[in-house]
């Protein structure tokens, strides 16, 4: 008796279970990175504020909304909403674009400066746990792979 065997899978990327394991662990990595930092983060600071306030203290200048909703690959109306819980909390100045009134622009003050010093503090311990547990030289190898693959998401 032939016994039967089982049908080929689909050479679909869909069914491809590398694909969908890269894709499950992204997605997994992704949600607890996010809760370890949330959870480190001083009382009141969400990581949607971090993520901005860290974004000026590196690059300096002044940004409009959109520009960081376009940057942070987020809506605008989430950016809106970061930018007036940042204001009400004093982190961020905001002028008007004196060549077009619809447009504002954005900038870092003194006070979100230093509370983005403080949140740094906080999420130092995630970020050495981290290390000890791959080393230094892991992480090293794994940036390359991870700035590769986020530029082949940017294009697709």
């Amino acid at each position: 008796m032939i016994e039967s065997l089982p049908a080929p899978m689909s050479t679909t990327l869909s069914n491809d279970p590398l694909a969908i394991t890269l894709f499950s662990e992204i997605a997994v990595i992704d949600q607890m990175a996010r809760t370890r930092l949330s959870r480190a983060l001083p009382e009141g600071m969400e990581l949607s504020h971090f993520v901005v306030l860290n974004h000026f203290s590196h690059m300096g200048g002044e940004k409009t909304p959109a520009q960081l909703a376009r940057m942070l690959h987020v809506t605008k109306g989430a950016m809106t909403n970061t930018v007036r819980r940042l204001l009400d909390a004093g982190f961020i100045h905001i002028r008007p674009d004196w060549d077009d009134a619809r447009k504002k622009w954005i900038s870092l003050s003194p006070a979100g400066q230093a509370a983005r010093d403080r949140a740094v503090l906080s999420i130092e311990p995630v970020f050495a746990d981290i290390m000890a547990a791959l080393g230094a030289n892991k992480i090293r190898a794994l940036l390359p792979v991870f700035r590769e693959l986020r530029s082949a998401l940017l294009k697709v």
